[in-house]
């Protein structure tokens, strides 16, 4: 079954930045559309970010766009979310998973995503 990893998350202040990874285990990302969802305690996972493979392209949630990057490395093992200018409300769990076949990439809807890892807890405090 194919599965990711998450990792990179921690404590940070208001105004930091983080550098998640997404880690494939024992298979390439080039052709899979990767997506990043969080998780905020008592509230639904929402989308966050969308990569899509084989060719590129980006997609980002209003609440974070320009101030997260999402990027592949050129061994396309790894999907990176760059988080800068990081906020209180970025606080959560982040995960990422692989887009269903036939669905969008541009989806940042969780049901259109598979192969979820245990995800990795940001928290954004003074």
């Amino acid at each position: 079954q194919l599965q990711l990893v998450e990792s990179g998350g921690g404590l940070v202040q208001p105004g930091g930045s983080l550098r998640l990874s997404c880690v494939a285990s024992g298979f390439s990302l080039e052709y899979y559309n990767i997506g990043w969802f969080r998780q905020a305690p008592g509230k639904e996972r929402e989308g966050v970010s969308s990569t899509r493979g084989n060719g590129g392209g980006t997609n980002y949630a209003d609440s974070v766009r320009g101030r997260f990057t999402i990027s592949r490395d050129n061994a396309e093992t790894t999907v990176y979310l760059q988080m800068n200018s990081l906020r209180p409300e970025d606080t959560g769990i982040y995960y990422c998973a692989m887009l269903r076949y036939g669905r969008s990439w541009l989806s940042l809807k969780d049901y259109d995503y598979t192969g979820w890892g245990q995800g990795t807890q940001v928290t954004v405090s003074p």
